[in-house]
């Protein structure tokens, strides 16, 4: 996999500068030259967020997908060129990478879940809501077993870049945020004294779960079905291919369910507390060491204080944006902490 020398390439604080989009069309250009798979056309930027950007590339051998991370998310590159050799089966392998700019180059890996269940409900054959629920069911299952490969990886991780927010170190990363003048301005008096006064409870329920017997691993802090692949052109197996690892952490394992039920709500519009999201949960549960209530007991506290996790990652992820940031983006770490105070997701 060849990298680009540092100084080859011209770095920006904007993806829509005409410089910064000029070395990267270059970057990519000349990859995927190298490959025998030249560029036909014009590389469009398909989604464009502040915190990266993901650009469509046609080529003589299909699409290819870059994408371009802020400074604070840039060890997302490191993180996928680790996975696919730890475990080529459930992830993208990229083709290039630029660790020093988060650049990232992969082939087209085939259709997302979402994408799926799409096309799926547009035909006269559309799978049923427990159907689609197996479907989630069985994302939770294999995301979970991947995590159980990976616990024994989880000081490399750290080593390339993944933030360690591992249960012992959630107290003092969460005085951190309270400690931040902005988040504290966008929190409010009322709600900082909230937060505030939870914190002793954060400390029990961090010695709880770490104290639960179960691995710290990749927590990937954005699960749901639009970050996962249903099907890739190269290997028809069935298992879904997990990506997007921008706000991926090492932590409590069982915090990718904040996320997770969270958008299985949204999808089959859910009440919270539904037996939907207590399926769901239980098939993410099902091959972990330990009784049933102490496994639902760890995964209601892993979500609650992967609040703290989000509002950690929608930190690094505003911090240096490249864009503009509309108000409620910018006061996403704070909306996430006010969330401690709030009932659990199930």
């Amino acid at each position: 996999m060849r990298t680009a020398p540092e100084e080859s390439i011209v770095d920006g604080n904007n993806w829509h500068d005409p410089v910064w989009r000029a070395g990267a069309d270059q970057w990519i250009t000349a990859r995927l030259a190298e490959r025998g798979t030249p560029v036909t056309g014009p590389i469009e930027q398909f989604r464009v967020r502040p915190w990266s950007v993901t650009c469509r590339v046609p080529t003589a051998g299909g699409w290819y997908w870059f994408k371009a991370n802020t400074f604070h998310c840039r060890y997302e590159v490191r993180l996928a060129e680790a996975l696919a050799g730890w475990v080529p089966e459930s992830v993208p392998t990229p083709v290039a990478l630029h660790p020093g700019r988060g650049w990232l180059l992969t082939a087209d890996a085939g259709t997302t879940l979402r994408e799926a269940s799409a096309q799926d409900r547009a035909t006269d054959d559309a799978p049923t809501r427990d159907a689609a629920l197996n479907r989630w069911a069985a994302l939770l299952e294999e995301y979970a077993e991947l995590q159980r490969t990976l616990a024994p990886r989880v000081d490399a991780m750290v080593a390339l870049g993944v933030p360690d927010q591992r249960p012992t170190a959630m107290p003092e990363l969460l005085d951190r945020l309270l400690q931040d003048p902005v988040v504290r301005a966008d929190l409010g008096p009322d709600r900082a004294a909230a937060v505030t006064a939870v914190m002793p409870d954060v400390l029990h329920w961090c010695e709880e779960l770490g104290a639960d017997g179960l691995p710290a691993s990749l927590q990937h802090d954005d699960l749901h079905d639009g970050n996962v692949f249903a099907s890739t052109k190269a290997d028809q197996s069935g298992r879904y291919r997990f990506f997007d690892w921008g706000d991926a952490s090492v932590a409590h394992p069982f915090g990718t369910l904040l996320v997770a039920l969270s958008a299985a709500t949204h999808t089959f519009d859910l009440s919270p507390g539904a037996p939907e999201l207590a399926r769901l949960r239980d098939a993410y549960l099902s091959g972990w060491p330990g009784g049933t209530a102490m496994l639902r007991r760890s995964a209601t506290l892993a979500c609650r204080v992967t609040r703290i996790s989000r509002a950690l990652a929608w930190s690094r992820a505003l911090d240096g944006s490249a864009l503009p940031l509309d108000d409620d983006i910018r006061a996403a770490p704070a909306e996430w902490l006010a969330e401690l105070t709030q009932p659990d997701v199930l």
